[in-house]
């Protein structure tokens, strides 16, 4: 349970912010926790903190599983930040005294038929080209690790330093370090850049920066079922298992507390609802993995908005033609692993001067094509529903 926020929560500070924070998910919030720990007087604007897709995301920190063809440069910055959450992880417990969820036992991929395991291999081979840790594994390996695995599974590989974090449980406790540290949440949307008075505007609005910049961002629904293990009891497994079975792809994530996510659709739509075919989807996928799963109690459908962009990437830095204003969104499915490297890198160029991080470089706003035309038209057109909406997803 999270005690202690200050009483300051909804109260515009008297003096002018220094920094005003756009979005109150894990990206927002660790930007701001960043920014007041320094001593920068910070807002963060958000009617409803946390509601996003930080809400539906699984929390996986999965630099290797997420390792796809072609987009190497996000592959180095998963990397990073996934290298920066050991750290992170156990500053945040410091400061708050919570539990975020986060655990280390590391995740296995498998394939259920044989042409599910030659696929998966085409992904794990292009990864160790990459240098990244993929470990193969035998279907007995596999099993000696995971004893719920179904006995078709055909083969398998580790990835030692893919981790999780209950992102339920991580935007309270980012929260609550921030305002501890100072800063103040001010419970309204914003609908327009010029509405906000700061000397730097940090946009971390996930689907909602779009209206607010005129960047791409769109928004990639995703479908994710909420199970819990029988009798209240852990789930029979410990590792994250991402998996392909019979060609459908599925990730189940257990939590100490019983729960299990299994996940997630990809849809280029922008409507909340659950069908019947994306649970029977997931749930054929899921129970042909782990054959238990079958007899946990389903507890929650639901869905959420992946911040997208063009090339699947964030988008972080200066808004072209804009140098007040700083972009953090655009995550994808990547909004909880990269969360302690954009806080840092949009912290730096906040409070450092001189010349930006050489990470920031492939993710720079002006890669796209003169968003900053269209600015200030969409800010003053743009009015989405929830404009404040968090920026992450796994």
């Amino acid at each position: 349970m999270l005690t202690g926020s200050p009483a300051t929560t909804g109260v515009v500070p008297q003096r002018r912010p220094e920094v005003a924070v756009v979005g109150g998910g894990p990206i927002g919030w660790a930007v701001a926790w960043r920014c007041a720990a320094r001593g920068l007087r910070v807002v963060v604007h958000d009617p409803a903190p946390g509601s996003g897709a930080s809400h539906v995301a699984a929390g996986m920190l999965a630099p290797v599983a997420e390792a796809y063809f072609g987009e190497r440069e996000l592959t180095g910055l998963l990397t990073e930040s996934a290298g920066r959450w050991p750290g992170f992880a156990a500053e945040l417990a410091e400061a708050t005294g919570t539990d975020i969820g986060y655990r280390t036992e590391g995740t296995l991929m498998v394939g259920l038929t044989a042409d599910d395991l030659a696929e998966a291999r085409r992904l794990w081979a292009y990864q160790q080209g990459l240098g990244l840790p993929v470990t193969p594994l035998r279907p007995s390996q596999l099993r000696a690790r995971e004893r719920a695995l179904a006995p078709r599974v055909r083969g398998g590989a580790l990835a030692a330093t893919d981790h999780q974090v209950d992102p339920r449980r991580l935007v309270p406790a980012l929260r609550l370090a921030a305002e501890r540290a100072g800063a103040v949440l001010v419970a309204e949307p914003v609908r327009r850049l010029s509405d906000v008075d700061a000397g730097v505007t940090v946009v971390a609005a996930g689907c909602g920066s779009a209206a607010l910049t005129g960047l791409p961002v769109r928004p990639v629904k995703g479908e994710v079922l909420r199970l819990r293990a029988p009798d209240g009891g852990p789930p029979g497994f410990r590792h994250v298992i991402r998996g392909y079975a019979d060609g459908e792809h599925v990730y189940l994530v257990p939590r100490d507390n019983g729960e299990v996510v299994v996940g997630a659709t990809v849809e280029e739509r922008s409507d909340l609802s659950v069908c019947a075919g994306a649970v029977l989807r997931l749930l054929r996928a899921a129970v042909d993995l782990l054959p238990e799963i079958a007899e946990y109690d389903l507890v929650e459908t639901l869905a959420g908005l992946r911040p997208g962009t063009p090339d699947n990437a964030p988008i972080l830095g200066p808004l072209p033609g804009h140098p007040d204003v700083l972009v953090a969104t655009g995550h994808h499915r990547h909004g909880i692993v990269l969360t302690p490297v954009t806080a840092d890198l949009i912290t730096d160029l906040i409070t450092g001067g001189g010349s930006p991080h050489a990470l920031l470089s492939p993710f720079r706003p002006d890669r796209f094509a003169d968003p900053s035309a269209v600015v200030s038209s969409a800010a003053a057109a743009g009015n989405l529903s929830h404009p404040t909406e968090d920026d992450s997803w796994n």
